[in-house]
């Protein structure tokens, strides 16, 4: 956040590879959006949230003196929000949850793990079995190998359902997004996984009838056509030691 007006919210981090300064995994794939107004309020509230939990309590009265901003007519709505390990409102898998369950024509997802409990598999594989283009990228050069083998014990059984899996053919995707039906998207720090659902402060936005969804699609199809499209046939014949891996770490996704 920058003086109560502007926020960054996205999986960009603060390291050369993040703007592919430093290749260590192929091309760098990642988002994020810019906020100005109103929604800012709500990323210093978090943050002081935060704050407060690890540090002594203090007057943030200053934080929360936002500059007055113009009363322009916006279209849509703007939402950001977090999500607390301190509590058993599991806000960032409700959010996905629900996009999926809403959706009629496409959901289309970019995450860099796909760690998933039953829930959001069922969630995943119902939209696409009830005639939803559901498609995910994922990373084609991985950054960590049991996450990345984890992840493969989920493609046989979403693409029998007829979910699309693409991964990223020229490196590693850190984006995090969700966008369907051309009217509503979330792009955030929120991963398809267990540690980003239910043990780690996150956030994202949920955006509403807003022109950027247009762009968010537009930049999902870009990355799409930089991809490869997973088949059952590679499913089968995928490396025993991939496979291996990721059914022996199974019992330990929940931490992961």
């Amino acid at each position: 956040m920058i003086d109560g007006h502007t926020a960054f919210n996205g999986g960009v981090n603060l390291a050369d590879e993040y703007i592919n300064e430093k290749v260590k995994f192929g091309h760098w794939k990642d988002t994020a959006v810019m906020l100005k107004g109103e929604a800012v309020k709500s990323f210093t509230l978090m943050f002081l949230q935060m704050w407060g939990i690890l540090e002594e309590k203090e007057d943030y009265a200053h934080f929360l003196s936002f500059p007055s901003f113009s009363a322009e007519t916006a279209k849509g709505y703007v939402i950001p929000y977090g999500d607390c390990p301190l509590d058993d409102d599991k806000l960032g898998e409700r959010v996905y949850m629900d996009i999926l369950n809403r959706a009629q024509d496409y959901v289309h997802i970019m995450s860099p793990y796909l760690i998933l409990d039953g829930e959001m598999e069922t969630a995943l594989k119902f939209a696409a079995e009830r005639g939803v283009d559901v498609s995910l990228v994922l990373p084609g050069i991985p950054d960590k190998a049991v996450p990345y083998a984890l992840a493969k014990t989920h493609y046989g059984s979403l693409i029998d359902s007829g979910v699309k899996v693409y991964e990223y053919s020229p490196g590693f995707v850190h984006a995090k997004v969700f966008v369907s039906d051309s009217r509503e998207a979330v792009v955030g720090t929120i991963n398809l996984d267990y540690r980003s659902l239910y043990h780690h402060f996150e956030c994202a936005t949920f955006l509403y009838g807003v022109e950027c969804i247009e762009e968010i699609e537009a930049d999902y199809q870009e990355t799409v056509a930089k991809c490869r499209r997973v088949t059952m046939d590679m499913v089968r014949k995928e490396k025993w030691t991939v496979k291996l891996t990721g059914q022996l770490m199974k019992v330990a996704a929940p931490l992961m």
